[in-house]
């Protein structure tokens, strides 16, 4: 059974494999999984993976968000499940095709996630990238319908926002994993970014969220590893 601390993701956000691995070090106790994104991964990929695996116990999220041609993303997910990470995403996008590739290249040997809409999205962004109405009026429209074809490809789950975590969990069951970044506490003072839709630790988790990915309320405070125990607590609340 996952605890507290096993449900935070932290970010590694980071333009440089020395301030990934004093973060790793920091953090090792006191997340469950640490997300390697496309940044660090082009710059310093197996070197990371090699680094969390080498301190403790925390598991690796490898989010590239794949967006390609099916054959292209197949092959790619057959060489991510060889790496011997737990989740990795691609982007649902417009093709069920693409999806039911990825899961067909992870050979059941990591868990495919579709990317829904980033939570930096909003819906002025979807009207002007020419969605219909009944999708830029309704972000959760979008989202279930993106829910829906990961769904039907086989993803062992989505990223959503907390926000749409609930109606997700609805309609396709408490086992679809449901991954929500855009995660603020409310003791965080962090000014306004870029992510658009956000909810605290303890909504998402109430709402469904089975990880939250939260990077900047731990990565700015002045205790990184006490500010992961203050969320895990906060998790700890609802989980009990």
């Amino acid at each position: 059974m996952k605890t507290a601390k096993d449900r935070i993701i932290f970010p590694l956000d980071f333009p440089s494999a020395e301030d990934a691995r004093r973060y790793i070090t920091l953090l090792s106790n006191d997340v469950g999984m640490f997300k390697v994104g496309l940044e660090l991964f082009i710059r310093s990929g197996h070197e990371i993976l090699s680094a969390i695996r080498d301190v403790g116990e925390a598991e690796i999220f490898l989010d590239l968000k794949l967006h390609d041609i099916p054959a292209t993303v197949l092959r790619a997910m057959a060489k991510i499940a060889d790496l011997g990470v737990k989740f990795a995403t691609i982007h649902c996008g417009e093709s069920p095709a693409m999806l039911k590739s990825a899961v067909q290249g992870s050979g059941g040997k990591v868990g495919v996630l579709g990317v829904t809409v980033l939570t930096s999205v909003s819906a002025d962004d979807i009207q002007h990238a020419g969605f219909k109405e009944e999708f830029y009026s309704d972000m959760q429209a979008l989202v279930m319908k993106r829910a829906a074809m990961a769904k039907d490809a086989g993803c062992v789950g989505i990223v959503c926002s907390g926000l749409e975590v609930h109606a997700i969990k609805q309609q396709f069951g408490k086992d679809f994993i449901a991954v929500t970044p855009g995660i603020r506490p409310l003791w965080d003072v962090t000014e306004k970014d870029d992510q658009q839709r956000i909810t605290t630790p303890a909504q998402a988790i109430r709402n469904g969220a089975d990880y939250i990915v939260i990077g900047r309320p731990i990565r700015d405070a002045q205790d990184p590893a006490a500010a992961a125990r203050r969320i895990a607590e906060e998790i700890g609340t609802v989980l009990r």
